[in-house]
């Protein structure tokens, strides 16, 4: 064999096909046939050529590319495309209605804007003041919820708000919505398979709704059940990793499957923020704290194997948490 030519895994032809575009719904009929909506997925697969030398390959999937800037973007899709076809939607009466930490909440506002759909978000009080106004500036109804409540606290007043008008609001749910994993089973799990060729020996996922863990691994193991499944999640449950839960201390997602675990990773708020500087600098990755804490978590499992191939995922970029850094000179 060739010197530079790459071991290709006998499954990875089965979905070659897979373009850019995730799935076959999304293909615009014509060149000017094109709305947000093509642009979800496709996003690129980065190597980590410097924090990451030697003969172990660590990948990260740059999630920042979609439209509204976020992996939620996949759920949102499928979730908002869901309850139009399902008619939830049909009579232009109704409102979305979903809770937040913002990722998703700023996807649903963006593509429902686009599909002319109107959004009410419950999202904690604390949240970022760039995510509040980007939300506003979309044109969200925003209401905040009590910070000490957290993200289980945004849920439980949307899922009242969605009990005491039924005929005002379609209630997503993410964390219950199989719309959530399924995005990702469909799009982001192929795209991963083929873009390492069926390579792929390891994937970590930073758990929040469970969505990106729960559908990239049940595809990945129908494809390859050898592949380890990591989880990662903060080390406490008072923590600075927005978009993250502490699954100790909190609501278990109903869509998480705990069946498909292998391993679970703790990260630190401090190692994360020391990623995201890290990152930025050496690799001229510009990720938000959960994909600092993504890769913190997948550097561990590369220190321990001699080969292999790791896939994570960095769900945003620090653009919208800037506010929550000190940046000055770098010292790494």
């Amino acid at each position: 064999m060739p010197k530079n030519e790459t071991l290709e895994h006998p499954a990875a032809r089965a979905i070659s096909d897979y373009s850019t575009v995730p799935t076959t719904f999304m293909t615009a009929e014509s060149e000017t046939d094109y709305d947000l909506s093509h642009g979800v997925g496709g996003t690129p697969l980065v190597r980590l050529r410097r924090l990451a030398e030697g003969p172990v390959e660590v990948h990260v999937k740059c999630e920042w590319m979609n439209p509204a800037g976020s992996v939620k973007d996949r759920p949102a899709l499928w979730m908002i495309r869901d309850a139009e076809e399902r008619g939830l939607l049909a009579n232009g009466r109704r409102r979305l209605l979903d809770s937040t930490s913002g990722n998703t909440g700023i996807a649903l506002a963006q593509l429902a804007a686009a599909r002319g759909h109107q959004v009410t978000l419950t999202m904690p009080s604390n949240a970022s003041p760039a995510r509040i106004q980007l939300l506003r500036l979309l044109g969200a109804e925003l209401i905040l919820t009590d910070a000490l409540e957290g993200s289980d606290g945004a849920r439980t007043v949307a899922r009242d708000m969605a009990a005491e008008q039924p005929d005002r609001y379609v209630f997503l749910d993410q964390y219950s919505n199989p719309m959530n994993w399924r995005a990702h089973y469909e799009s982001t799990a192929p795209e991963i398979w083929r873009q390492t060729r069926g390579r792929i020996t390891h994937f970590v996922a930073i758990m929040g709704t469970s969505g990106t863990f729960t559908g990239v691994s049940r595809r990945l193991k129908e494809l390859n059940p050898t592949i380890r499944r990591i989880t990662v999640q903060p080390d406490a449950a008072y923590h600075g990793i927005e978009g993250t839960k502490h699954y100790l201390s909190t609501e278990i997602p109903p869509i998480f499957d705990a069946g498909l675990v292998h391993e679970q990773i703790e990260v630190s708020t401090e190692e994360a923020q020391k990623m995201v500087r890290r990152l930025a600098v050496v690799e001229g990755l510009p990720t938000g704290i959960s994909g600092g804490a993504a890769v913190v978590a997948a550097l561990r499992v590369a220190r321990q194997l001699s080969e292999g191939v790791i896939v994570t995922v960095l769900p945003d970029n620090v653009l919208k948490n800037l506010d929550r850094f000190q940046v000055e000179d770098p010292s790494i």
